[in-house]
């Protein structure tokens, strides 16, 4: 990784290409998932324009791996060349009004994103704690290399991060990923019922915290990441309750999803918890 973050950007950009193209052969499990999930969300797609999104993810997801190097080692200019920032006057806004929780769903570029919000200021995030040790104390050391970024594993659970929240530091919070139904509601994304977190909509509800999404695509193009930071959502969760507000939420990524949909994380089980009685999807 080291050695990859001296490297010029057009050769990252040939390895993580190389990087792509090797992974759709070698990882057969995670390519049989994603290709499920595509066709569980994208019915409507003919088999053969679904596969060929397949690819374009596994390339995308390769060379935001690849370009892990600058954001674990690379220097705050590199960091910037890398990924562009806009929006971030929402953030210093919402902190003069009250709690802020950057809403960050699962793109390919959600740790460039990550990376380029900590060289504004302080935040705190939840984080999964990595099965190896060793890659455990990268992956924290990578995350917190800039300002006074707290790191809450899921372990800790959510006490942790309302401590944070109401010290005042924006809470960095991935909202749409699989992690059993405890704390979840089952409401639609794409249609396909999935175990989806409430805890964005109790924090607003409780606390009056504003949530501003934030949205980092890459650009294939440049090789670059673009990290935007948007308004906070409007009446959320409003009057409505927490199964409600989540189904809002969904709503919310999937449009977000449609305007790049290669870039989406697909390689998880997004649809791993089913509601009681219904088969295992990826069985």
């Amino acid at each position: 990784m080291r050695w990859l973050s001296r490297r010029r950007p057009a050769t990252r950009m040939r390895i993580g290409r190389t990087l792509g193209r090797l992974s759709w052969w070698l990882v057969r499990r995670r390519r049989k998932v994603v290709m499920r999930n595509l066709g569980l969300c994208f019915p409507g797609l003919p088999e053969r324009e679904r596969r060929y999104l397949a690819r374009q993810h596994f390339a995308a997801l390769a060379q935001s791996i690849i370009d892990r190097s600058v954001l674990w080692y690379g220097s705050p200019e590199q960091i910037r060349e890398l990924v562009t920032l806009s929006g971030f006057e929402h953030v210093t806004e919402g902190l003069a009004r009250g709690p802020v929780i950057l809403l960050a769903p699962h793109f390919i570029g959600l740790d460039a994103g990550a990376t380029r919000l900590s060289l504004e200021g302080p935040a705190a995030s939840m984080y999964q704690v990595q099965s190896d040790p060793g890659f455990d104390a990268l992956f924290r050391r990578g995350r917190t290399r800039f300002n006074d970024i707290q790191l809450v594993s899921r372990r800790e659970g959510i006490r942790s991060l309302l401590r944070h929240l109401q010290a005042g530091l924006p809470l960095y919070y991935l909202p749409d990923m699989d992690f059993g139904a405890r704390g979840a509601v089952f409401v639609p994304f794409f249609g396909v019922p999935a175990a989806t977190l409430t805890a964005p909509a109790q924090l607003a509800s409780n606390w009056g915290a504003q949530i501003l999404p934030v949205l980092t695509y890459w650009q294939p193009d440049t090789g670059r990441y673009h990290a935007r930071v948007l308004p906070p959502l409007r009446d959320f969760p409003g009057k409505d309750d927490p199964a409600a507000a989540a189904a809002r939420l969904n709503r919310e990524i999937e449009a977000w999803v449609d305007a790049s949909p290669s870039q989406y994380y697909w390689v998880h089980k997004r649809f791993k918890t089913r509601p009681p009685g219904e088969p295992d999807i990826y069985d």
